[in-house]
């Protein structure tokens, strides 16, 4: 059974679960984020940590250079998953506080049955079709296209997360997200945000969904993670330009699944591909973005910078703690259901049975 065990840690890698215009932007949708939680309220509101956070306005902004570029390589994941994985991987083992970006495609069938996680949140965002999440203190839910949800695995939570059996192409994004070590020990709680909730802003040429952050004149919802985290949804067609404020001193990075995005400004001005994750170096407090005005289509992708956290990662599969001794003592909870995985023991979730043998 201990073999089975380490087998199973060392595997598992669980993914289910991102104003150059002169027009003035247009603010499409914005509503009030719901959330649900469980277990009992965490004690340290995200607030705390981002109430010092956001930049001052500033006449002009700095542009950032484009550190590096490279292919983000389809991989066999999970049961029967495939993934694009970018950051996690030898080239980029991770890029604090980020932990691992996926770039997933789930059929039915197959998914990401029951495994554990401890000291990092997770954030998935669905492009495509639907996926249902079941967890041991028995919440349950279904997120669908433009929705995201937000876990904080905290001190531990067994989980799975299935694609819907009603959908045939399940595609999307999973950005695991460190916790500052002060709070690798709160309870695990959920956040779900639907695609309807996130603020859009339209220019010339372009089309922003700020789904955590400040951009374009919108600042949206921002408790949604520990770690302060800004992540836009990004749409530029042929000819369009813009600019997003970037915090200073936050790493930043891209992510493009459709076209080509050029980065940059003068003769620094460097082209991300798609299903390539762009690095930006830390210089500079914007990105400016374009797609040529003789591109045969637009491009899309994901923009997100995070606040890097001043602690080492020590990473066993889904443990993130940040000693070995921690990651002896994470595995020890698991096998003996304790410390955070006491309702690990004798559950199975119902839609893991889902999964084709």
């Amino acid at each position: 059974m201990k073999t089975f065990l380490f087998s199973f840690l060392v595997c598992i890698s669980a993914i289910l679960l991102y104003t150059a215009s002169t027009s003035r932007p247009i603010i499409t949708s914005l509503s009030s984020l719901t959330s649900l939680r469980f277990n009992s309220t965490p004690k340290i509101s995200p607030s705390a940590l981002y109430s010092s956070l956001s930049p001052s306005p500033a006449l002009k902004m700095t542009p950032r250079t484009l550190a590096s570029s490279f292919l983000a390589r389809s991989q066999s994941e999970g049961a029967g998953a495939t993934v694009r994985r970018s950051i996690g991987t030898p080239t980029l083992r991770n890029l604090s506080p980020f932990l691992m970006l996926d770039h997933f495609t789930i059929a039915p069938g197959a998914g990401f049955p029951d495994h554990p996680h401890r000291g990092q949140e997770t954030i998935t965002y669905l492009l495509s079709g639907a996926v249902d999440h079941e967890d041991f203190a028995g919440n349950a839910g279904t997120i669908h296209a433009g929705d995201l949800q937000f876990m904080t695995a905290g001190r531990g939570i067994m989980h799975a997360e299935m694609p819907n059996q009603g959908f045939a192409d399940n595609v999307g994004m999973q950005l695991w997200v460190d916790l500052p070590k002060a709070l690798k020990g709160v309870e695990p709680r959920y956040r779900d945000l639907r695609g309807s909730e996130i603020p859009v802003v339209e220019g010339e040429g372009w089309r922003v969904k700020v789904i955590s952050g400040k951009g374009q004149g919108v600042d949206s919802v921002r408790d949604l993670a520990y770690t302060p985290v800004w992540i836009f949804d990004v749409e530029v067609r042929p000819g369009g330009k813009l600019e997003q404020e970037i915090p200073a001193g936050w790493n930043a990075f891209a992510y493009v699944w459709e076209g080509e995005v050029l980065v940059g400004e003068g003769e620094g001005m460097r082209s991300v591909e798609r299903f390539h994750i762009g690095v930006f170096g830390r210089e500079g407090d914007s990105v400016k973005m374009e797609v040529s005005g003789g591109a045969a289509q637009g491009a899309r992708f994901i923009l997100v910078a995070g606040l890097p956290l001043d602690q080492k990662v020590v990473q066993y599969g889904p443990f993130v703690v940040t000693s070995q001794e921690e990651v002896y003592q994470a595995m020890l909870d698991y096998q003996s259901h304790s410390g955070g995985f006491e309702r690990a023991k004798g559950w199975e979730s119902k839609i893991g049975k889902s999964m084709v043998h």
